[in-house]
């Protein structure tokens, strides 16, 4: 079946049809997605999206306006700069990945010696133990917010500031 048929019948939601546009084009397709996002994980959901995108807009192609590969290539590129645009991308690029930090030590008495390990201990200098504990339960031990504020019985905008005030805190020790 030549290109221009497989398409009609793609339009037509026939699934051997997509499934083979699929299979010719997947690959290049997360390619240019990763190319972009450099997450080859995060790439190959996108793509999948992609494809179920065009899935249910397959009306929209019009064959004399550009090729159809053109054409699922641009719906693809636009999704991976909504991807890199967006907050939670923004914020994973910002953050270390969680497996560094969480279970980074078994118990309480490994605080120290483990803070030394990492370079923290200099900036911890001279905070209150509740900025510690908070600092420990949030970033090492990979509680969120609501769930440290169950955990030690306080509201969670006391949970909020206290952290926003350590972190501020953590910064002065910085300079």
């Amino acid at each position: 079946m030549n290109l221009d048929n497989l398409i009609q019948q793609y339009q037509k939601k026939d699934k051997v049809a997509f499934e083979t546009l699929y299979n010719m084009y997947a690959e290049n397709i997360c390619g240019a997605i990763n190319v972009i996002v450099k997450d080859s994980e995060r790439s190959q959901e996108i793509c999948q999206d992609v494809f179920i995108k065009i899935w249910e807009k397959s009306d929209q192609y019009n064959p004399s306006k550009g090729r159809f590969f053109t054409w699922l290539l641009n719906i693809a590129r636009n999704a991976a700069i909504d991807e890199v645009r967006s907050k939670a991308h923004k914020n994973k690029k910002k953050n270390l990945p969680v497996d560094s930090l969480v279970g980074i030590y078994e118990n309480d008495e490994d605080l120290n010696s483990k803070m030394d390990t990492i370079g923290l201990q200099s900036l911890l200098k001279g905070l209150k133990e509740k900025c510690i504990l908070l600092i420990d339960m949030l970033y090492f031990k990979g509680y969120t917010q609501k769930e440290a504020a169950k955990e030690l019985n306080t509201p969670i905008g006391t949970i909020k500031t206290r952290i926003r005030s350590c972190i501020s805190s953590i910064r002065k020790n910085m300079a």
